[in-house]
């Protein structure tokens, strides 16, 4: 087999990892380390992903809550570290959580009523939270 043969699917292997690697982690431009991410009205139907990520490093991140209106929800967690959990609160008694010291994807259902939300990773939470809001 030609090196080239051998290169080209490495390096599209690499170049998606560094893509999916670009995709979450630190929104915030002040350098504290805290994620904010705001968001009013938009629509909720049941069924709809909201995509949580925590590690490896000192990185919390949320997509999918742009324009999020009340609603039922499915928050999908990738924990990549043992040293960190993700831990969301909000109005309505909200309040789930993945374990410190565990790792791998785990899935919420979680009902969302107008207000702001918070996602902290709980050993870190001066560092790695940020905020959403409900319209």
């Amino acid at each position: 087999m030609s090196p080239r043969r051998i290169l080209l699917p490495l390096l599209l292997v690499l170049v998606f990892g560094l893509a999916l690697a670009g995709c979450g982690g630190d929104d915030d431009e002040s350098g504290d380390g805290a994620a904010t991410t705001e968001a009013s009205g938009g629509g909720g139907a049941g069924g709809t992903t909201l995509n949580g990520s925590v590690g490896p490093g000192f990185e919390i991140s949320l997509d999918g809550t742009d324009g999020i209106a009340a609603g039922d929800y499915t928050l999908v967690v990738n924990d990549q570290s043992s040293a960190h959990n993700f831990h969301l609160t909000g109005p309505g008694g909200v309040d789930v959580s993945t374990d410190v010291g565990g790792e791998g994807e785990e899935s919420f259902e979680v009902t969302l009523e107008p207000g702001e939300y918070t996602f902290v990773c709980d050993p870190h939470a001066s560092q790695m939270r940020g905020t959403f809001t409900v319209g």
